[in-house]
């Protein structure tokens, strides 16, 4: 998988991409993730991709020219499966979404600052509108990150083991149940004695009672 993001705060980027899995799976060539800066797509002399918004109010707006350089000149390259934007306004980022957009071969991301992003580049690029929560950040880059990072897991051969994902909360509509390492006791605190037992129906029976237990408590609505 290829996955283009575009922005013009890169250096929030650099940290998320180079440690852990996502590393991992860049050097192992199961992702390919380049961060492109705006304002090398401007023409404006001092750099600037921002300006004031028609009609009265605050706030700056990402504009539509270096936007619509860095988007033609990607997809003049390769063709692309989707063009994602980062927006409050968008379609709640879930689990099945991260499994939908991990199908996907070549992604471009779209990171909005300030007030967002000149509506006409919504218009006619962007296939996807993604919110990651009903709060707002001041820019999309955090929010992209945490969308590839829930992408790029799913792929195989990011993770050493990759049934590990499909056993993640919210695969099969259910949290997932608690979780237990060595040593078996510590002070007086015991591990439940089915895990201990050997047996593996047990364990998975046990596992799936408590996914659905906490699930009940915690998130009734994914199990309506």
């Amino acid at each position: 998988m290829r996955i283009d993001i575009i922005t013009c705060v890169p250096d929030l980027l650099d940290s998320p991409f180079n440690v852990s899995i996502l590393k991992r799976a860049q050097d192992k060539g199961v992702v390919e993730i380049n961060v492109h800066n705006l304002r090398d797509f401007t023409l404006d002399k001092h750099r600037r991709v921002d300006d004031y918004a028609y009609g009265p109010g605050a706030g700056m707006v990402l504009t539509v020219e270096p936007l619509d350089r860095a988007i033609s000149a990607l997809k003049s390259e390769r063709d692309y499966d989707a063009v994602i934007f980062m927006t409050p306004d968008g379609e709640r980022f879930e689990q099945k979404t991260a499994n939908r957009f991990s199908l996907f071969k070549n992604i471009i991301i779209l990171c909005g600052h300030y007030k967002g992003i000149d509506q006409r580049i919504r218009d006619h690029f962007v296939t996807h509108e993604i919110s990651i929560g009903d709060f707002v950040l001041t820019g999309g880059e955090l929010a992209a990150s945490l969308v590839v990072d829930a992408i790029v897991r799913l792929l195989p051969g990011a993770m050493s083991d990759e049934t590990s994902a499909l056993t993640d909360s919210f695969q099969d509509d259910l949290l997932a149940p608690p979780v237990y390492t060595r040593p078996a006791e510590y002070k007086g605190w015991k591990v439940p004695d089915v895990l201990l037992s050997g047996n593996d129906k047990l364990i998975e029976e046990w596992r799936h009672e408590q996914a659905y237990q906490r699930t009940k408590e915690r998130r009734p609505d994914l199990l309506q």
